[in-house]
């Protein structure tokens, strides 16, 4: 059972036990009015077994290595409801930020881009996805109160701030959903390409970024085609002061015992790696220059009041000591412009430093 407690306490509760070095999750699910705090009694690294476990799980981008669980049985479990309206929060902008901020980071990820568009094109491989590591001192700021923003300033996102001295400490709000479980019945989606949400009247979207959705789509249906799906028309999703295109695909399961299938059918999407996969994969390990460790991986509910909310970890940074790594991507296919590509990295990040400042 849950135990309630007042949100402000457990804003304080998150900077104490990061102090005291103890693992715990803390995370608010899309348009929820509640936020969950759990807390391992123990400070043991437990690796998932399987998925009939139940706890949150917290995947790396790379499915070859070992994921990391907060069994249920060996958590304490607080809740807290919002007690503020979640959406009248303005974040201002970083002073100074400019697309040409960092020339000798953009002039790398250009070379990057460049050498996966060449890649796409010699290989016949449809989609890769690339991403870069940004670095950035972000001073004393109480990691409570940037949790704190990142719920009040992405409402539709799942929001999370996770810990455990063996694996780091990981904050993000994520727009994408990889599976949720209810029953016999699961959904997922389809999430790509990325405009600024300028609140413009009618928003338009180039073929790149309709062919790269459209991509994700076809994988995704193509894998769970065995599973009775429905598909929604592509439609425009926001987060925060990002749009995405965005298909909705809802399907029934025969048995419990196919998550772990659908899981390893699923992941990773070709919205965080590309397709074919394995080929794609391979070309990020050996060429994007660092480990994405969780970026890009899924976290979330296993088995937890016969759910399974998992959500793909876009959005996020990893904090040590008084710095923040932000780590932003984007798919890249054989009609991508490098600059502009550089540019949506750019972006995106915005996401996450507007709530660091």
């Amino acid at each position: 059972m849950n135990n309630q407690i007042i949100f402000r306490s457990l804003l304080d509760k998150i900077d104490q036990l990061l102090e005291s070095g103890t693992p715990f999750v803390a995370y608010r699910k899309p348009l929820d009015n509640s936020v969950t705090l759990m807390i391992q009694q123990d400070d043991l690294l437990y690796l998932l077994k399987n998925y009939k476990q139940k706890g949150f799980v917290f995947a790396p981008f790379d499915d070859q290595e070992k994921s990391v669980l907060f069994p249920l049985e060996k958590c304490k479990i607080f809740s807290a409801s919002i007690s503020y309206p979640q959406y009248n929060l303005t974040i201002k902008k970083k002073e100074n930020t400019s697309l040409n901020s960092d020339e000798k980071a953009k002039t790398s990820h250009i070379k990057l881009v460049d050498k996966g568009i060449d890649f796409l094109r010699s290989k016949n491989v449809r989609k890769v996805v690339l991403s870069r590591k940004e670095t950035i001192p972000i001073g004393q700021i109480l990691k409570g109160e940037i949790f704190d923003r990142l719920i009040r300033y992405y409402p539709q996102a799942f929001v999370f701030i996770y810990f455990h001295p063996k694996v780091g400490l990981w904050m993000g709000a994520t727009p994408e959903t990889l599976l949720s479980i209810k029953g016999n019945g699961f959904k997922t989606m389809a999430l790509a390409g990325t405009q600024s949400n300028e609140r413009k009247k009618q928003i338009e979207w180039g073929e790149k970024e309709i062919e790269e959705q459209q991509i994700v789509t076809d994988f995704i249906v193509k894998q769970l085609k065995d599973f009775n799906l429905n598909v929604t028309k592509p439609f425009t999703k926001r987060s925060g002061d990002l749009l995405h295109i965005c298909t909705e695909i809802n399907g029934k399961l025969s048995s419990n015992d196919l998550i772990e299938t659908l899981i390893h059918k699923m992941h990773p999407t070709p919205a965080v790696c590309g397709l074919p996969k394995e080929m794609a994969k391979s070309f990020i390990l050996k060429n994007e220059n660092y480990n994405r460790e969780f970026y890009t991986g899924f976290l979330g509910e296993l088995n937890i009041k016969k759910l399974n909310d998992l959500y793909v970890n876009l959005r996020c940074m990893k904090i040590k000591d008084q710095t923040a790594s932000i780590f932003i991507g984007g798919g890249i296919t054989k009609d991508s412009d490098p600059e502009n590509e550089w540019e949506e990295t750019v972006s995106k990040s915005e996401v996450m430093k507007r709530v660091l400042f």
